[in-house]
């Protein structure tokens, strides 16, 4: 079992996550260069780095795509996917994890954890991917390494293990204590040089003691045959307390925690070891499941070359140089460039043509894929982000990579007619890249409307028209993605009947709707008996109803969480058809959804807001007047944290304001929560306004 030169057991497939500004792309950039990918520092506010290599994250200083890197430590590859902490890209962090084996989250030692440090800590349990914590910013004012650990075990629920604990901080950090090891290390003031060690100071000896107990009794718990050790206070060596750990972690059962400053290039050997120590290889993980795309029997792959080929299609891009570029985590046996795959998802053939490992937007040609590599192939047609390629003689379906829904929609136009065509083929290229990208043409004005993630999403993709493609386009006001929901139940008929001379058209629904709980989606339950309705109809009506829920009755947004039942009907054994009883459940349902008092829904974000305590009046009160729900006001030293909930559509151009009431101190995070009923004193503006519904 090996990948190219590489042991699977010695390949590392982590990424680096954590809320914007963290330090994220920082800690890559010094894992590089310590590792020997690079031989200089790149810096995000000098716009030098190698992972930002987009023009706008470099000028905007903020990562806007994940990118993939691979470079080597202690005789292991590793290979590093960089993501995005903005919440507008949570899709990049999403396929990021769904490919990963572990995860290094990246907490700023002032902020402690952050909105999108939950949201990101949430996909990581959704995929079950093993973590460490690195605590940056070690040096700032204001660092704080037990309260930021604190705050990692009160907002994420988890269970650390401090295998360090810092020497000073602030001004003041100059080293570590490995409480494993039971060594103290000093950081050197030259790059170049590595780490010293030194004697424990007398003033840290003590808590040390204390910290070291801590770790040894919790890594204990998680093994039985430690337990008893440790209970018959028996001595546990180093390698049994990092054998447990390093299991411990894969098991997501503890969450070993270290510290540092990556821009004074503090901690990140010792980071990089914590890597290879305890996180994950390919073969440390469960098989990657999935099912026959015929038979749908369960399939499992195991990470073994000897294994049938499976891979996972996690991003796609069009790269000016080569074409389309996917990126493909392979999860078993092994490919070579040129040979034929089945794309399982979609039931194609395809051509694998030339394999590069990436090192950010740079290509490194190889000919061939390992079990446990991250590559990215050239050649691939109709491959997208989420389709399983296989072994044509054994193929499997893996579990694709699931989106949020967009919940900002605008309308764009060219600014010339020569830019039309041009604009329709960038957006396609660009919704392949970004499956949080909706692109749809409103049929009342026929204007090209796009569906994002927020405002910032729908802005960088208008300037990435502009520069990747030459297309000039202007955009219209934002809108956002209401939705409709029913709140009683109702029943209604759908009769559609139309004689002509010839064969007439004939149908006849009786359908029950309900409301479900919010994010339930549509459900649709045939109770038809005694023949009322044939069978070959049915679907037709779901047909019908489906379509129907597509545009409301309100306001024309879509009709969401919503239980359909046909129960009763009449047919003509010469006149019904299809048509007629797809027009007739879709006159059913709007009939029974306008007796069900239907209500418009808007989407609500979670909003903290970091503020400085003399600006804190101004900034409820213009919280309040957005119709806001304030949660909580935590202090932290001199700040005020305010957390609220608040509609998306009262956010429009909020960073401006925000900036104003504090004189450019204040800084905020939001991201999607819910949807909930919209005021009745707004649904009537709302009805009579122009719609732009951000279709499924």
């Amino acid at each position: 079992m090996t990948t190219s030169s590489f042991p699977i057991k010695q390949v590392r497939n982590i990424g680096f996550i954590a809320h914007i500004d963290a330090g994220k792309t920082t800690v890559t950039e010094r894992v590089l260069y310590y590792t020997g990918r690079t031989y200089r520092l790149g810096e995000v506010h000098e716009g030098t780095t190698v992972m930002d290599w987009m023009d706008q994250e470099r000028e905007r200083g903020i990562t806007i795509t994940a990118a993939a890197t691979t470079t080597e430590w202690r005789g292991c590859r590793i290979n590093i996917i960089d993501t995005p902490g903005h919440v507008d890209f949570t899709a990049e962090v999403e396929r990021s994890l769904r490919v990963l084996d572990g995860g290094v989250v990246v907490f700023d030692a002032v902020a402690g954890v952050q909105p999108q440090s939950e949201t990101v800590w949430r996909q990581a349990d959704k995929y079950q991917v093993p973590r460490i914590c690195f605590v940056n910013k070690m040096d700032r004012v204001g660092a704080d390494f037990f309260r930021t650990v604190a705050s990692i075990v009160d907002r994420l629920k988890v269970r650390p293990v401090l295998i360090q604990m810092p020497i000073g901080a602030e001004s003041s950090f100059k080293g570590y204590i490995d409480l494993l090891e039971e060594k103290a290390w000093l950081f050197p003031e030259n790059d170049q040089d590595d780490p010293k060690p030194i004697a424990i100071p007398d003033e840290c000896v003590s808590e040390a003691k204390n910290l070291r107990d801590t770790l040894v009794e919790r890594i204990s718990e998680t093994d039985d045959a430690l337990t008893f050790k440790f209970l018959e206070g028996q001595s546990i060596a180093n390698a049994e307390l990092k054998t447990a750990l390093r299991q411990a972690t894969i098991n997501n059962k503890v969450v070993p925690i270290i510290c540092g400053s990556a821009l004074k290039n503090k901690g990140i050997q010792a980071m990089l070891d914590a890597v290879i120590d305890y996180l994950p290889s390919p073969a440390d993980v469960p098989p990657v499941a999935g099912v026959h795309p015929r038979t749908n029997d369960p399939v499992q792959r195991l990470p073994d070359d000897s294994e049938p080929f499976a891979a996972l299609a996690f991003k796609v891009v069009t790269d000016p140089f080569v074409g389309r570029l996917v990126y493909l985590r392979v999860y078993s046996g092994t490919y070579e460039a040129g040979t034929m795959l089945s794309n399982s998802t979609r039931g194609e053939r395809e051509r694998l043509g030339r394999l590069v490992r990436m090192h950010a937007q740079q290509r490194e040609e190889v000919q061939k894929t390992f079990a446990g590599d991250i590559v990215a192939a050239v050649g691939l047609k109709s491959t997208f982000t989420g389709d399983t390629l296989s072994d044509p003689k054994y193929p499997v379906v893996l579990e694709t990579i699931r989106f949020p829904e967009p919940v900002l929609a605008v309308a764009i136009e060219p600014k010339s007619r020569a830019d039309q065509d041009k604009m329709a083929d960038s957006l396609r290229k660009l919704s392949d890249e970004d499956p949080t990208l909706h692109i749809r043409t409103d049929p009342e004005t026929a204007q090209t409307v796009l569906a994002g993630m927020g405002e910032l999403h729908l802005e960088v993709i208008v300037e990435r028209m502009r520069r990747e493609y030459n297309v000039e386009a202007t955009m219209g006001k934002p809108q956002v993605a209401y939705r409709e929901a029913i709140t009683a139940t109702a029943s209604a008929e759908g009769r559609f009947v139309r004689q002509t001379g010839g064969r007439g058209q004939y149908g006849d629904v009786w359908v029950e709707v309900e409301p479900r709980g919010r994010g339930q989606g549509f459900e649709f339950v045939n109770k038809v008996v005694g023949g009322a309705i044939p069978k070959e109809y049915i679907s037709a009506v779901r047909q019908g109803v489906a379509g129907a829920l597509e545009t409301g009755v309100v306001a024309g947004y879509p009709l969401v969480d919503v239980k359909v039942t046909v129960y009763d009907g009449s047919y003509h054994q010469v006149d019904s058809s299809e048509m007629a009883f797809k027009t007739a459940g879709s006159m059913a349902l709007k009939a029974a959804v306008a007796r069900a008092q239907p209500k418009i829904l808007e989407p609500i974000m979670g909003i903290e807001v970091v503020s400085p305590g003399v600006a804190l009046g101004d900034v409820l009160g213009d919280l309040s007047s957005r119709r806001a729900r304030i949660n909580n006001i935590d202090g932290r030293g001199d700040t005020q944290v305010v957390k609220a909930h608040v509609p998306l559509a009262e956010m429009f151009n909020y960073a401006t304001a925000l900036r104003s009431l504090s004189q450019g101190r204040a800084t905020y995070a939001m991201e999607f929560d819910h949807y909930d009923v919209v005021p009745s004193a707004l649904a009537a503006e709302i009805s009579g306004s122009a719609k732009v519904p951000a279709r499924r």
